[in-house]
């Protein structure tokens, strides 16, 4: 559904010195530097695929995904995108892609949704009873079919997220890419979307491409992971991959009744930190003794919590910013 080769995207942008003289100098010669935000990028996905895009702010993420929807132009490479030519934003390309950003809307916010929708029938040329039966589905699975003729202004932000979903996925796209779509959105808020976008992905058997600092939609999400530091891709692989990046070691809390001799040599092979004046540690323990290694903990210290790791794929990816030499270089 998705291939790129040597996909490119640099920009010239405009330094200005500062001061006065640095405004009058503008004036006669401008002084440019080149960045390149995607650089050489080659990457393949096949159908109903749920693919997380990773990478820090500016990493080129957003860049990737503009040239896949035809929003901007590559510099170099090519790209297709349900077999068509994304730049050239064809009406019949335009029907089978979506594209959600998390931080601009595409509904008016002055009319309600409803009208919103109706446009978008129009637009995409949805016929009459199954605009009907496609919005009727959605709102009921969204719980908002009784704000359907609220203003947009007038909504909540997990109110209008939904809207905007429902406005991405009423053509019934092929290819879905969403771009930050849980940000700003409160705890339930962000669950109730992400199991809304994992029940339709699979019910439909859809593409989607996500990019998320939320490490919890891609941890719930996705099975493959797209990793672009610098403008170039990075790794490559499986979730469970990309977890074990680090090794197959949990990441285990314990907190205690009474602080524990920390000097004891029971810590030294775990890589303990230690925090709450020494009535809380965090400690990495192989899988494949972990069953032993606490069991044994539990019989010696006063423990009265233990809590293991939810999110491995949030502890690599936070690893990887700050040392991104552990990444395997065949990725």
């Amino acid at each position: 559904m998705i291939a790129c080769r040597n996909l490119s995207k640099s920009f010239r942008i405009f330094e200005k010195k500062p001061g006065l003289s640095g405004s009058l100098r503008q004036l006669f010669k401008r002084e440019y530097r080149s960045s390149h935000a995607v650089d050489s990028f080659n990457l393949e996905i096949g159908k109903g695929e749920f693919v997380g895009l990773l990478g820090p702010n500016g990493a080129g993420k957003t860049t990737l995904m503009k040239m896949l929807t035809g929003i901007i132009v590559p510099t170099s490479g090519e790209a297709l995108v349900a077999g068509h030519q994304p730049s050239k934003r064809e009406i019949p390309f335009r029907k089978k892609i979506a594209l959600v950003m998390g931080q601009k809307s595409q509904l008016w916010w002055d009319i309600p949704a409803m009208d919103s929708f109706l446009l978008l029938q129009r637009y995409y040329e949805i016929e009459e009873k199954a605009f009907r039966k496609r919005l009727g589905d959605l709102s009921e699975l969204l719980g908002v079919t009784n704000l359907l003729n609220v203003h947009i202004r007038k909504l909540s932000l997990g109110e209008r997220m939904k809207m905007e979903l429902m406005a991405c996925i009423l053509h019934e796209p092929d290819v879905v890419f969403l771009d930050e779509p849980t940000i700003g959105l409160d705890v339930i808020a962000q669950k109730n979307i992400r199991e809304f976008l994992g029940s339709y992905q699979k019910q439909k058997n859809i593409t989607v491409v996500l990019t998320s600092h939320y490490m919890a939609d891609v941890q719930s999400l996705c099975n493959r992971i797209v990793l672009i530091l610098d403008g170039k891709k990075r790794f490559d692989g499986s979730r469970s991959e990309f977890e074990d990046i680090l090794g197959r070691e949990k990441s285990i809390s314990l907190r205690f009744e009474h602080a524990p001799n920390i000097d004891d040599h029971a810590w030294s092979k775990m890589d303990p930190k230690w925090s709450n004046n020494n009535f809380q540690v965090e400690l990495r323990i192989p899988e494949a003794t972990m069953r032993q290694t606490l069991a044994d903990i539990l019989l010696r210290f006063p423990v009265i919590d233990v809590v293991s790791e939810k999110m491995a794929v949030e502890r690599v990816m936070e690893t990887l910013l700050k040392r991104p030499e552990l990444i395997p270089e065949s990725r």
